[in-house]
């Protein structure tokens, strides 16, 4: 069942902290529940991320969990995508999520299952704790390999690990469901409140007064600034705009969308 979008404030952004924490905690629960009971065919399902089947994308979400639990570990990720950034388009990113999948290669699925649950808790709060302590530190984004148009190019510690790393599973979440042809199970508190982010960070990002009003169990209307367009879209199709996909539905035409956010 679809509800009526409610009226809102614009939101706030989520900052590091309790909150940021307990999102993330919960967006890995999710996964962990998606993928628990799917079958061989499943597995081997094609996603909306190019050349990755659904298994690809848990591989590269349990990686990225590991590096995020440890630092060194995420030191060698790095290391080895900026050494072959060169076969990815130039994108050291790129390169390590493709090794992150690669080094799970030989995992059962049993496996990668077991070691994200095992693994999420201690990424939460590997990210929480660089997100407090250095989380001025500016982080550049390279415009190459999977970087799209009106995507950010700077970003800061405390954003990526706070914000950036939970929308991206958050968005793998989404993905894992519309390969599966199933809707996403919904909790308003969480996917409503990291849609409600998005928004903010968007309205921030463009800087123009604009209603947006988001239709779905995880939307809203959010009113930045007086006046301005008034929009209307599904709170997903809007995520997938954000990420720099396709919408399900039409768009309705304005040049706003242009501008992205990081996922």
């Amino acid at each position: 069942m679809t509800q009526q979008p409610i009226e809102t404030n614009a939101p706030g952004r989520i900052a590091a902290g309790p909150e940021a924490d307990l999102l993330a905690a919960a967006v890995y629960t999710a996964l962990v529940t998606d993928i628990t009971n799917l079958t061989d065919e499943d597995w081997r399902r094609p996603t909306d991320c190019v050349g990755w089947t659904i298994r690809d994308v848990v591989a590269h979400l349990v990686g990225a969990a590991q590096g995020h639990a440890s630092l060194p570990t995420f030191i060698r990720q790095y290391g080895w995508g900026f050494v072959h950034r060169r076969s990815f388009a130039g994108s050291s990113l790129d390169a390590m999520n493709q090794h992150q999948i690669d080094s799970l290669s030989r995992d059962s699925t049993d496996t990668l299952i077991q070691k994200l649950v095992e693994t999420a808790p201690k990424a939460v709060a590997g990210r929480s704790r660089r997100a407090r302590l250095i989380g001025w530190a500016p982080i550049s984004v390279e415009e190459a390999g999977s970087w799209y148009q009106g995507m950010p190019t700077k970003t800061t510690m405390g954003e990526l690990c706070a914000v950036v790393l939970t929308r991206d599973a958050w968005a793998h979440h989404l993905d894992l469901a519309r390969a599966l042809g199933v809707t996403p199970r919904l909790d308003p508190q969480v996917d409503g409140r990291i849609i409600a982010d998005i928004a903010a960070d968007w309205a921030t990002r463009h800087g123009q007064p604009v209603t947006l009003t988001l239709t779905g169990d995880a939307g809203g209307t959010f009113r930045f600034g007086t006046a301005g367009e008034t929009l209307s879209l599904d709170a997903f199709d809007f995520a997938r705009v954000m990420a720099g996909r396709r919408p399900d539905g039409a768009l309705p035409s304005s040049p706003l969308w242009a501008t992205k956010v990081l996922f």
